[in-house]
């Protein structure tokens, strides 16, 4: 293929991923307004082999270089041409606005007032098995955190370093060593990464280290019902409660 086609067959691809994405995240919140799982909704239409499972999981949001990169590139590219892409546009504000979905659900549970509360965060890469932090949704809830007056402590097996750089100057913000030493004390748990250590935690030791028992999940980890059935609070994205 020619230069300029392979330019934005590359920008399209992506942009294509990105979509799946965000149509997924707009489905899941849909989902929760009219009582429906998302899950059940992704198992569904992702049997139809012409639409597959791949990119189909709701969450927080998508980050990283490539993604947002890449769609930007591909909305500014339209627009020089004069021909701006709206399907390409409501991927990127859907993915913007899915990034506060879980601050939201944490100032609702704590009647908007989260001065004095400290939450506990797990994963603050954009995607498991990385420490790239670029355009992750983990610094938009910590941002929506801090903003309503919470304390943030994180931990992240691989990208504690970096967040250590970008969070030096931060009193609101402490990157821990460990999983369980971020619960320690805290009012409730946020994950936003889905790293394979936090897939099968101690439910017991997390109940008895937070002050509330209250776990919010963007990236749908947990099945409802058995942490229900724990004690537990639980908050995912787009899912039955």
């Amino acid at each position: 293929m020619s230069v300029r086609s392979a330019e934005l067959t590359k920008y399209a691809a992506n942009a294509m991923l990105a979509t799946r994405i965000s149509f997924m995240n707009e489905i899941a919140n849909l989902a929760e307004a009219i009582g429906a799982d998302v899950e059940e909704v992704r198992r569904g239409i992702g049997s139809d082999p012409r639409i597959g499972h791949q990119f189909l999981y709701a969450g927080a949001g998508f980050g990283g270089s490539c993604f947002p990169k890449d769609v930007k590139a591909l909305q500014r590219t339209a627009q020089e041409a004069g021909r701006p892409l709206r399907v390409v546009n409501a991927v990127d504000e859907v993915n913007e606005a899915q990034k506060h979905v879980l601050a939201d659900k944490i100032r609702t549970r704590f009647d908007e007032s989260l001065r004095g509360k400290c939450i506990a965060l797990w994963g603050l890469a954009f995607k498991a098995n990385t420490d790239d932090m670029r355009e992750a949704p983990s610094l938009a809830l910590i941002d929506d955190l801090v903003a309503a007056g919470a304390t943030v402590r994180a931990y992240d097996p691989a990208a504690g370093g970096e967040a250590r750089k970008i969070f030096t100057e931060s009193r609101s913000v402490s990157i821990v060593a460990n999983a369980m030493e971020a619960l320690a004390g805290a009012d409730a748990l946020a994950i936003v990464t889905e790293w394979q250590e936090f897939r099968s935690p101690d439910f017991a030791a997390i109940k008895k280290a937070l002050k509330t028992p209250a776990i919010f999940d963007g990236r749908n980890l947990y099945d409802p019902a058995a942490l229900r059935a724990q004690g537990l609070e639980y908050y995912p994205i787009g899912r039955k409660q």
